[in-house]
């Protein structure tokens, strides 16, 4: 029985371990971090907010291990299909104005029993996929710019435009991630120079149209308007409360640490339990814990390079990078906030900070590689009549 459970797990055991195991390790730290959340909202009940990361974990392994069972291919027509729906949850976002606990969230959106969802998370996910259907497609072909702008660029912008006004963090990993890939998939390197350009002109104009119109403009575009300009004069307030709170537990931390739970700064340092976990991570395990938990997201990285280059298909090559690459990506900003390297930017730890969708999205990006890295024996005749339709959609657009 136990032999037949651990063989349904299939793919790439190494990524199915260093999942499980960021995921194990999550709940020491947040759920020392929980006393603070448990005081702020006066319940004094550390336990739920356990039992809550605790469902979004299984959840999340719940989901990578359904996202492992579907042979990669049918990502190209399911990123497709998905497209449409993430641009929607983007608008609905974008005007709904949210609130959690009295607090602008205006990245959130409430979805009925699922509860609070980020809805740029999805998003990024689906636009990566894509982008990755389209640079291998169009591998080894002459590319125009026009042509490649309406098909690749155009559905690349819509979604970060969508994105930016409330989380410029996303929107700025997420474009530099979209240009690596392209980049990697062989577009041509000028129009890769033109888009940057591109990019620049519409976040200046968007900035500048933010300070002409500040009231038409959601509030969290001049907090990080505010983050970006005060990291770079080297003054801010709210933010710099933050970061010396952090860098007070890095320091306190010391090599060792203080011990699993004794953390002190956990009682001072706003979202102890999400953005800054890294901080109180290394308060309470020392530099060992904080290197540890770098070297496992190396690690990590070296294993999506090594399934990507074992990949059979151009596809598959890209897309193990295009949603592997940006969890460490956001794993090193993360760590970087939380020693000053990166101006605040609201960017969870993947895996292990607390927040279900970013869980979530995580363990199906996880799925997702893992898929890529189960060997399968593919016909290469397939009768029209016997493919899938995801396989039509996907080779029809």
């Amino acid at each position: 029985m136990k032999t037949s459970v651990f063989n349904s797990f299939k793919g790439d055991r190494l990524i199915w371990a260093i999942i499980i195991l960021l995921a194990t390790i999550s709940f020491l730290p947040v759920y020392s971090a929980a006393s603070n959340l448990a005081y702020i909202s006066g319940s004094g009940n550390t336990f739920g907010y356990l039992v809550k990361h605790f469902v979004h974990i299984v959840l999340g392994v719940a989901l990578m291990f359904m996202v492992h069972k579907v042979p990669y291919k049918y990502f190209k027509g399911i990123s497709i299909v998905m497209y449409p729906v993430v641009v929607v949850l983007l608008l609905v976002t974008l005007f709904q104005g949210t609130t959690i606990d009295g607090a602008n969230a205006s990245r959130w959106i409430r979805i009925p029993v699922v509860g609070s969802f980020q809805t740029s998370t999805l998003a990024g996910l689906v636009l990566m996929i894509n982008v990755a259907r389209y640079v291998s497609r169009i591998k080894d072909q002459e590319v125009t710019f026009k042509k490649s702008f309406l098909q690749l660029w155009l559905p690349v912008f819509l979604v970060l435009i969508l994105i930016l006004p409330a989380n410029f963090s996303t929107t700025a990993i997420l474009f530099s991630m979209v240009v690596l890939l392209a980049f990697i998939g062989g577009y041509p390197f000028k129009y890769i120079m033109v888009i940057l350009g591109a990019g620049f002109l519409v976040l200046t104009l968007f900035v500048l149209t933010a300070k002409a119109f500040p009231d038409a403009m959601p509030n969290r575009v001049d907090t990080w308007i505010s983050r970006v300009e005060n990291f770079s004069n080297g003054e801010d307030t709210e933010a710099d409360y933050q970061i010396e709170k952090a860098k007070i537990a890095i320091a306190t931390g010391g090599i060792q640490g203080r011990g699993p739970g004794k953390s002190i700064q956990k009682n001072f340092l706003p979202q102890s339990s999400s953005d800054f976990i890294f901080a109180i991570i290394i308060e309470e395990y020392g530099l060992i814990g904080g290197l540890g938990l770098l070297l496992l997201y190396g690690y990590l990285l070296f294993r999506i390079v090594i399934i990507s280059q074992k990949a059979k298909t151009v596809f598959g090559k890209l897309l193990v990078l295009a949603v592997g690459v940006p969890i460490v990506f956001q794993a090193l900003i993360n760590m970087a906030v939380a020693v000053e390297l990166f101006p605040v930017t609201g960017q969870t730890l993947p895996l292990i900070s607390s927040g279900g969708t970013s869980i979530w999205m995580t363990c199906i990006a996880a799925g997702i590689i893992v898929s890529v890295s189960i060997k399968k024996e593919e016909k290469e005749v397939v009768q029209v009549d016997d493919k899938h339709p995801l396989d039509i959609l996907s080779e029809t657009l």
